[in-house]
C-alpha cells in the first residue's frame, strides 16, 4: 500500500482558484476564486441596467427645460437694417460674443450638479452602471439644450437683413463644443467625490435607512 502524496509547502489552490493575496510572515497564498466575483459584477450589471436606462434616458430629457432655459438668460442684441449694414439698438454689451458660451456652461453646470448628487442619492442603484447612465445622460441633455437653444433662438435670415427699417435680433450660437463636456464632466465629479467619502465596500448600496 502506497502512502499519500505530501502536501505542498504553503496553501492549496483548487482548480478554477486563482491566488489573490499572499499572506504575510511567511504564512502562505491565500486562494479566492476568480468565478463568483465575476459572476457578482454581471449579476450587479444586469440588476442595474434597466434602470440606468430608464435613467439616462430621464437625464436626456432633462436637456429640453436646460434649452429653455439657456435661451431665456443668454442675453441677445437688437439692431435696426439700415442701407448697406445693420445699427445696434442701445448699447450692447462687448461680451455679447462670449455671452451664449458662458451661460450654457454655467446651465449645463448646474445640471450636472443636479445629476451627480441625485444619482448618488439613488442608494440601491450606486455603482458603475448608474455612473455610466449619468455621465451619457448627461452628455445627450447637453446635446439636446445645444440644439434646442440655437432651433428655438436663431440669427437674422438673409431676407429679413436686407428689410431696410426692420429690427432683428441676434441668435443663440455656441462657438466652442467643448462646452457641451461641462455637464457629464459635473456629474461624474460630484458622484466620484461621494464615492471617496463613502466608508462602505459597496458604497453603501446595501445599507437600509433607520
Amino acid at each position: 500500500m502506497s502512502s499519500p502524496s505530501p502536501l505542498p509547502d504553503g496553501a492549496y489552490a483548487p482548480p478554477g482558484a486563482v491566488m489573490t493575496n499572499t499572506a504575510r510572515a511567511g504564512t502562505g497564498a491565500v486562494a479566492v476564486p476568480a468565478w463568483p466575483v465575476a459572476g457578482a459584477v454581471l449579476a450587479e450589471v444586469r440588476r442595474d441596467l434597466r434602470g440606468a436606462v430608464v435613467w439616462a434616458l430621464a437625464l436626456a430629457v432633462a436637456g429640453i427645460p436646460a434649452g429653455l432655459l439657456w435661451v431665456w438668460l443668454a442675453p441677445r442684441a437688437r439692431f435696426e437694417v439700415v442701407k448697406g449694414g445693420a445699427v445696434p439698438v442701445g448699447n450692447p454689451s462687448a461680451e455679447l460674443l462670449v455671452a451664449d458660451d458662458s451661460v450654457l456652461v454655467l446651465v449645463l453646470a448646474g445640471l450636472g450638479l443636479l445629476a451627480g448628487g441625485i444619482a448618488w442619492a439613488m442608494r440601491r442603484r450606486r455603482g458603475v452602471v448608474t455612473l455610466v447612465a449619468t455621465a451619457a445622460g448627461t452628455a445627450l441633455a447637453a446635446v439636446l439644450a445645444w440644439q434646442l437653444g440655437e432651433l428655438l433662438a436663431p440669427g437674422p435670415t438673409a431676407a429679413q437683413l436686407g428689410d431696410v427699417g426692420a429690427y432683428v435680433t441676434t441668435g443663440l450660437d455656441l462657438s466652442s463644443l467643448p462646452a457641451l463636456a461641462v455637464a457629464p464632466f459635473t456629474a461624474l465629479l460630484v458622484y466620484v467625490v461621494a464615492a471617496l467619502f463613502s466608508s462602505a465596500d459597496d458604497l453603501g448600496r446595501g445599507e437600509t435607512r433607520a
